[in-house]
């Protein structure tokens, strides 16, 4: 961990603040070596939506056996919604997007099953959410989704035990740290909560998401690719 990571560390476990220049000099003294950056490329354009809820990234990934963490991300704010199931499937699925429902235009995922089940796309539907899947082989489009699920499982998976009994709600306190506490370096150092409230006003309502949605333009997508370009193409003959 960096020193900025180590001091959200101190403050989250341990309730001790530090000041950076103060972890610095410890980490010098103790001749640890720095954190490798790689460098960016000099044209480097950071892509993120303009509003909250105008798109979600949404993930699954394993943690353990018998054990998946179900993440959602805004593309806008980066704040997260988090649920850990026994299994990856379409009953979980909804279960997951009743959690996570507000002010959302689309949900964006890669192309696992438990997003392709008929009765989540037609839930999907019934709250007037876009479904946006990837193309095959593009985890670097659902990049926020990705990364986010690195850092639980580097900065919370890795300080709890999975066996134990309150997981669920340990979980629980590292989403309201995350969102509330968590300072964020596309955010300039602020929290998902407080780039939320600065583009509060700029938020649709529900209805205008709503009035937005064209559900004769949505579809039930198919989990294989290719098979949907084909029913694509075979609609635009008709």
């Amino acid at each position: 961990m960096g020193a900025r990571r180590i001091q959200n560390e101190l403050k989250r476990l341990h309730s001790i603040s530090l000041a950076m220049a103060t972890i610095h000099k410890v980490l010098c003294q103790n001749q640890v070596k720095p954190v490798v950056k790689f460098r960016r490329k000099a044209d480097f354009i950071r892509y993120e939506r303009p509003v909250p809820g105008d798109r979600v990234q949404m993930d699954t990934c394993k943690i353990g056996p018998g054990l998946y963490q179900y993440t959602s991300v805004d593309d806008c704010t980066r704040y997260r919604v988090l649920r850990l199931y026994s299994r990856r499937t379409a009953a979980n699925t909804l279960d997951f997007i009743d959690c996570v429902i507000g002010e959302i235009q689309r949900f964006q995922t890669d192309r696992g099953r438990e997003f392709f089940a008929v009765k989540v796309q037609e839930r999907l539907k019934e709250y007037g959410i876009k479904f946006r899947p990837n193309k095959p082989a593009s985890p670097h489009l659902n990049g926020k989704v990705e990364r986010s699920q690195k850092t639980d499982k580097a900065e919370f998976y890795a300080t709890v035990d999975l066996s134990v009994d309150d997981l669920k709600a340990l979980l629980a306190e590292w989403q309201h740290y995350y969102n509330w506490e968590h300072p964020h370096n596309a955010h300039n150092g602020k929290t998902p909560m407080e780039r939320y409230f600065e583009l509060a006003e700029q938020t649709p309502y529900s209805d205008a998401v709503h009035t937005n949605y064209q559900p004769n333009e949505e579809h039930i997508q198919e989990q294989n690719y290719k098979l949907e370009l084909e029913l694509r193409k075979l609609k635009r003959c008709l």
